[in-house]
């Protein structure tokens, strides 16, 4: 009963699904995200190294764990004109762990008004949470042969985010995998970052060189495609991704910086504080000032006639 009422209060606050997991130790998760590391796909992200026995059993990073509550938010915005300067398009508005945040712990006191004894601890791509694994196991969709969540009729344009609980909830089935024969997302890699199904070598991966890499990223113009921060190739060739819709989150508007031409990079090639304000509280913060800059920069001697 309980069950479809967080469900419920979630669409009330412009989740576009939940799903519910048991809280269990992740046997298979446990053993690729080893033989991920073991491997070295993780580049420079050390820190994936760190917490091994909470990223597989969440019952070790919240005391009590029952239930995990796995939720989507859509990101995809509306289409944009074309241009040399490219950026993801989860980085186009406000910093999506600040807006998601907020609605998690709006959510979870509505759940308390439900349900008195509820606790519990809300999580947003900021701790060792296998959220994929856990959007899987609690029906948000598949792990497609990209590595990304999708969802059939909206594909995988959305963030996802997790409520850890302390009380039993109804678990939902896992979803099944539905990409078939496809291949379009890893012969669509430039870098073929994709090594095999749902395997990512994230030292060749665009995101990984424009955002993760410490130092500037060592792919090539033709390599990295126009992309100065992240890349979404392999969502834009997945055929899932035809029914994805336009989000309904002022926050996640797009910046000015999305749509900057040529002539805009070069004035801020000259005032750097122009892209400062333009990343401040955005997702793009991550990768820094410089770094942007720098990958803006390298495009903009790149398109000059």
């Amino acid at each position: 009963m309980y069950s479809d009422r967080i469900k419920q209060l979630s669409y009330k606050h412009g989740f576009l699904a939940c799903g519910i997991a048991k809280a269990e130790n992740l046997p298979l998760a446990s053993r690729q995200l080893k033989d991920w590391l073991d491997m070295g796909y993780h580049g420079e992200m050390a820190y994936l190294e760190n917490h091994f026995d909470k990223r597989t059993d969440l019952r070790n990073l919240v005391e009590g764990a029952k239930s995990i509550l796995c939720l989507a938010f859509n990101y995809f915005p509306e289409p944009r004109n074309k241009t040399d300067f490219k950026i993801a398009r989860y980085a186009y508005g406000d910093d999506y762990h600040i807006v998601i945040k907020e609605k998690l712990f709006a959510l979870m006191a509505d759940i308390q008004n439900l349900i008195p004894s509820f606790t519990g601890r809300a999580f947003v791509d900021s701790a060792p949470v296998m959220e994929r694994q856990w959007a899987e196991r609690a029906g948000i969709g598949w792990i497609g042969k990209n590595s990304l969540i999708l969802r059939k009729g909206v594909g995988s344009y959305f963030f996802l985010a997790e409520i850890i609980c302390t009380i039993e909830l109804d678990a939902d089935k896992p979803e099944t995998d539905h990409c078939g024969t496809c291949t379009a997302c890893i012969d669509a890699c430039p870098t073929q970052a994709i090594v095999q199904s749902q395997v990512i070598d994230s030292r060749l991966c665009i995101s990984y060189q424009t955002i993760e890499k410490k130092e500037p990223s060592t792919l090539s113009i033709e390599e990295s495609k126009s992309w100065i921060y992240g890349c979404d190739i392999c969502q834009e060739v997945c055929p899932w991704n035809r029914f994805a819709e336009a989000n309904n989150e002022p926050r996640f508007s797009p910046r000015d910086i999305v749509d900057w031409s040529a002539e805009e990079w070069r004035i801020a090639s000259k005032d750097l504080s122009l892209i400062k304000k333009q990343i401040t509280r955005s997702a793009m913060e991550r990768a820094g000032i410089e770094k942007i800059a720098s990958q803006g920069f390298t495009q903009l001697n790149a398109t000059k006639p």
